[in-house]
């Protein structure tokens, strides 16, 4: 953590993330990935979420050729969802996993399943509940730790092994801290030597600068990159969002062409089939709903943008709902979308990755954005972590890139179309009529048994503060149930 402190300070003080000098002879030297088991040689479609036992079960039986269990951004991290959590893994392993819904609907396992990978929280987090002397334990080895101990051997005892979803890397340092504690799991279990695998999230613009040597430092171990949408651009704001060449439009103006996201997943794409490695493109979050007319739009959007990724060469994408498997299914398995980039034809450059486009910025957007921010904080501060709100399905990464955009906007005066200047005065004017709204639509005794008080609290803290808070999740934890 000492190392990205001082990134961050140079990042603070003006400087801009680039390509390394003196790992260039990995960029451009011919090397692979290790062999990759036959169970993780398809990746079409990967579903993701929370480790809720109803949840685990329809993942594992989506149809989807991974399942991503997710402790981390779909997660909110109580003491209990986080050990049931681990509790719904092992009896999901052990085939014993049951849930009787409260309508008195049973769901258990059928016979094909979805490969599965955990996903443990990042390495910025804590686990408070569990100390070492005084201090909290991270959290990511509390997670990894904990679902090692109880399934490995299992795992490896039928020919595959324990699958890891690693996330928010910042630099190829990190990637080889994870290969030592792979290395040191597999000596203290008796496994086999490079029994775990792995798959890299590129959800920091600091890892986007560093894909190849992410690769090389996990190259006996790594399957996959993919490519993390919004918590890349909330990264970008992050480390970058004190310079105003770097002010973002809102969030309906960033679409994957947009040039900084296009390029990051471009080279993602290349970087991966130059190495042997899969490409996974990112998610599809929207909640089909039957009857309803805007589903059928919606899809149309989700086909769109995953033809998008396998004209740039992805082998496969996620989703968030079992009813957009098939969808996103079709897509990478028709063969009808050919791969424009898959030769390695496309130079990006620096300047490329650091393209930002006009910063357009209307009222209703920052309204949006503090809409889904408070409805968001409120399920994970009572427990939930993955929300349905207007029909996607919403996680940790939608509330920071809402945020961290709210407070780029105030910190720069930054204008709305519509003439006025973003100001906390605003911000909090417009937030008092958000939650006004909300108070009618569910009541004003529930809105105050709620923690809807919490999150308007948490909220202006992170938007309005003269520093940026580094993640929504290391401020609210010690308010969770």
């Amino acid at each position: 953590m000492h190392k990205r402190i001082l990134v961050h300070e140079s990042l603070r003080n003006g400087a801009l993330p680039d390509f390394l000098d003196d790992t260039r002879e990995i960029r451009s030297s011919d090397w692979m990935v290790g062999p990759i088991p036959a169970d993780l040689r398809l990746r079409r479609v990967e579903i993701t979420g929370p480790v809720d036992r109803k949840m685990v079960i329809n993942a594992l039986n989506s149809g989807a050729d991974v399942y991503m269990a997710d402790f981390e951004d779909s997660h909110s991290p109580t003491w209990k969802g986080t050990l049931q959590g681990q509790v719904n893994l092992r009896d999901a392993i052990d085939r014993t996993i049951a849930h009787t819904g409260p309508d008195g609907r049973e769901y258990r396992l059928g016979e094909k399943l979805a490969t599965l990978f955990v996903r443990p929280r990042g390495l910025h987090l804590t686990e408070k509940h569990l100390l070492r002397g005084s201090k909290p334990i991270p959290a990511f080895l509390f997670d990894y730790g904990l679902f090692l101990y109880h399934n490995a051997k299992k795992l490896v005892g039928r020919g595959i092994g324990p699958y890891i979803y690693i996330p928010k890397l910042e630099s190829y340092q990190e990637a080889l801290l994870w290969n030592d504690i792979f290395d040191y799991s597999e000596k203290a279990l008796k496994l086999p030597e490079a029994s775990i695998k792995c798959s890299v999230l590129i959800e920091t613009i600091l890892a986007a600068f560093q894909m190849n040597e992410i690769l090389h430092s996990l190259r006996r171990r790594i399957t996959a990159l993919n490519f993390g949408r919004w918590d890349y651009i909330f990264s970008l704001i992050k480390f970058l969002g004190g310079d105003q060449r770097f002010i973002v439009p809102e969030r309906p103006l960033l679409p994957m062409t947009t040039p900084f996201l296009k390029s990051c997943s471009i080279l993602l794409a290349q970087s991966c089939h130059k190495r042997g490695a899969y490409a996974i493109g990112g998610m599809a979050a929207q909640v089909p709903i039957r009857g309803d007319p805007r589903s059928q739009e919606a899809i149309d959007k989700v086909v769109a943008d995953k033809k998008r990724e396998a004209s740039e060469g992805y082998d496969g994408a996620w989703v968030a709902h079992p009813g957009l498997v098939p969808v996103v299914m079709k897509v990478f398995t028709s063969g009808s979308v050919e791969s424009e980039n898959r030769g390695g034809i496309v130079e990006v450059r620096r300047e490329d990755l650091l393209k930002v486009p006009e910063p357009k910025i209307s009222e209703q957007a920052v309204r949006a954005n503090i809409a889904v921010s408070l409805r968001y904080l409120e399920s994970w501060l009572g427990g939930l972590g993955c929300v349905a709100i207007n029909n996607l399905m919403e996680d940790t990464a939608t509330v920071e890139i809402c945020r961290a955009q709210v407070w780029q906007w105030i910190h720069h005066s930054a204008k709305l179309i519509e003439g006025p200047t973003i100001t906390r005065e605003l911000f909090r004017s417009m937030m008092k009529e958000e939650t006004g709204r909300i108070m009618n639509e569910i009541g004003s005794r529930s809105y105050h048994t709620s923690n809807y008080k919490i999150a308007e609290e948490l909220l202006d803290k992170l938007t309005t503060s003269e520093t940026f808070a580094e993640f929504m999740t290391l401020m609210a934890y010690d308010h969770l149930a």
